[in-house]
């Protein structure tokens, strides 16, 4: 029995420190890739990143504030291929779609009232003859223009 806890122990301790690296090495490839693409806005200083794999959707409710400019950019690394992504308002309408515009990995818009949209990351399926799934850091950064 206590083989079994420790093994078990082991794993668990394990598995911690990899998901710990995994994500400081997101947080660097953040920092080092896409941090700088916001200009000419101003990092609101939020970092919401994963780790995401061929196939996965991933959500995320933002807040946007009346007479601001805001910059929302979705930094993916090359691996994954076309990432995709949608915003939608509270009533579940689309807003936009990067996809219409050649999957161009920010959008550019101005908030005239209070408002939380959802915004959507799609990673691409992988492709029929590829073997292992690939997956790779996603930041979503929010940057605002000073006025």
């Amino acid at each position: 029995m206590k083989r079994i806890l420790f093994f078990f122990s082991l794993v668990t301790i394990f598995f911690s420190a990899s998901v710990e690296t995994t994500y400081a090495q997101c947080k660097s490839f953040t920092k080092k890739h896409c941090i700088d693409k916001l200009s000419p806005f101003v990092y609101n200083g939020q970092l919401n990143k994963a780790i995401l794999s061929q196939g996965d959707v991933a959500d995320l409710m933002l807040t946007f504030y009346p007479d601001q400019d805001y910059r929302i950019f979705v930094c993916a690394e090359e691996a994954l291929g076309n990432v995709e992504f949608r915003l939608y308002d509270s009533n579940k309408k689309l807003i936009y779609n990067n996809k219409t515009n050649d999957y161009l990995p920010f959008w550019d818009f101005s908030s005239t009232e209070t408002m939380q949209l959802l915004l959507r990351v799609i990673i691409p399926e992988k492709e029929e003859n590829q073997i292992a799934t690939k997956s790779g850091c996603v930041s979503i950064l929010i940057g605002f223009k000073e006025k």
